[in-house]
């Protein structure tokens, strides 16, 4: 079965750090195509980090110098690495990626995480 499955949410201070996984089970990232979203209660979902095409990568302005996108091709993995989180930083986390099923193309959502950080 194609899909992405996310992990590596959890309660964090303010101050620290975590690493979202997010792993394309079954198929390949298209990886001018990948990202990580978050969405907070009664908030729309947003823009977190992506890597676009020609492997550059761009971040929202409240995220730019804390997280990192990374891709591990070997793995078929990709990651977001948070530090220095903020209490505002918290949300569910959800990773989206085009994957190859069957032959083409198909635009997947991950389950979602939770990232909780406490002031």
């Amino acid at each position: 079965q194609v899909q992405l499955v996310e992990s590596g949410g959890g309660l964090v201070q303010a101050g620290g750090s975590l690493r979202l996984s997010c792993a394309a089970s079954g198929s390949i990232f298209r990886t001018n195509a990948v990202g990580w979203y978050r969405q907070a209660p009664g908030k729309q979902r947003e823009l977190v980090a992506a890597v676009t095409s020609g492997g550059s990568t761009e971040y929202a302005d409240s995220v730019k110098g804390r997280f990192t996108i990374s891709i591990d091709n070997a793995k078929n993995t990709v990651y977001l690495q948070m530090n220095s989180l903020k209490p505002e930083d918290t949300a569910i986390y959800y990773c989206n990626a085009d994957l190859l099923s069957g032959l083409m193309w198909k635009n997947f959502w991950g389950q979602g995480t939770q990232v909780a950080v406490s002031s």
